[in-house]
């Protein structure tokens, strides 16, 4: 006698095809990670702000432009945006009850991201290339 993973379900859960999508734990890993990356990466970039609080703007422009710095900005910049979308995309499936503007909702905040990262992951760029 074999056991089906459906047999051990409760049978209302059953009926309405409800249950683990199988992504739950990635989406917390993901969330984690990435909030262990703002820490680290973090005080980096409060390290170079407060290392750049008197200076004029050649000299803040120029430290942007170092190319460690500038990787790192861009790494903050995705990461902060990752994370920013996990914790949200959290918040909407608890607590908007309709389908519609769930998706909608979803998809409006992953595009703003993707745009924001790449609005600032350019202005960066344009700063560590010297355009």
């Amino acid at each position: 006698m074999s056991t089906n993973a459906k047999d051990l379900q409760n049978p209302l859960k059953r009926a309405r095809g409800l249950g683990s999508a199988q992504s739950g734990v990635s989406h917390w890993w993901t969330q984690r990670v990435t909030a262990a990356g703002l820490v680290l990466l973090g005080i980096w970039f409060v390290v170079l702000v407060l290392g750049l609080l008197h200076a004029d703007y050649a000299t803040a422009r120029a430290a942007v432009a170092k190319p460690w710095n500038a990787v790192l900005l861009v790494a903050f910049l995705i990461t902060a945006f990752w994370h920013a979308v996990l914790g949200l995309q959290v918040v909407i499936e608890d607590y908007v009850h309709t389908r519609w503007k769930e998706v909608f909702l979803l998809v409006a905040i992953k595009f703003l991201a993707v745009l924001g990262a790449l609005a600032g992951a350019l202005a960066v760029l344009r700063i560590a290339l010297g355009a």
